[in-house]
């Protein structure tokens, strides 16, 4: 059985953006990058919203020959094939670029289903970024682990990580900190 996997980068004060929309806001450093290397890494395949998939297919592809180890090993999943679904009635597949073979665009109509059914398939679907997605399928039951990458910063941002997402009840699955890093991890199941 498959599981739905979402990973989300906040601040300590649950914001995951600086005022304005500012990411340079974030305190993101190298655990970031190796914390997602690694689910990409052992991910069967991603699930995007629209603009996050934009912002990925615009990085990306020109990042093979990234000095940092785990943006290459990223960038080098993402050059293999790794399967990708995006949520989007507006992209189309001229909106794919490099991506084209390995993109199926899901409409919205149908991304409940499309999730529940990723369940009954082999590995992980893991969801980077995607707030509105992610909060819709959670919203839903239909994200099973959270992993909340807490990074020692208050931004004061204006986009909470949680807005819009019922109460609900999370199970603590693991606590891990990061060499070098003040940031710490917190994995729940749902």
């Amino acid at each position: 059985m498959g599981r739905i996997v979402v990973s989300c980068a906040t601040s300590v004060d649950g914001y995951l953006e600086g005022p304005g929309g500012d990411l340079s806001q974030m305190p993101l450093d190298q655990s970031f990058n190796e914390h997602n290397a690694a689910l990409v890494v052992g991910a069967a395949r991603l699930l995007y919203g629209a603009t996050t998939y934009r912002g990925m297919v615009g990085y990306w592809p020109s990042q093979l020959e990234n000095p940092d180890p785990a943006e290459r090993s990223i960038a080098q999943r993402m050059a293999d094939g790794i399967p990708i679904l995006v949520v989007s009635d507006a992209l189309g597949p001229d909106d794919t670029g490099p991506w084209r073979g390995q993109t199926t665009i899901v409409r919205r109509v149908d991304a409940h289903q499309t999730v529940a059914d990723l369940r009954n398939e082999e590995g992980d679907t893991v969801v980077f970024g995607s707030r509105t997605l992610w909060s819709d399928l959670m919203a839903h039951g239909l994200v099973d682990v959270i992993h909340l990458l807490i990074g020692p910063k208050v931004v004061a941002g204006d986009t909470p990580a949680f807005a819009g997402v019922p109460s609900t009840g999370l199970h603590l699955q693991d606590v891990r900190r990061f060499d070098n890093s003040e940031a710490v991890l917190l994995t729940y199941s749902l």
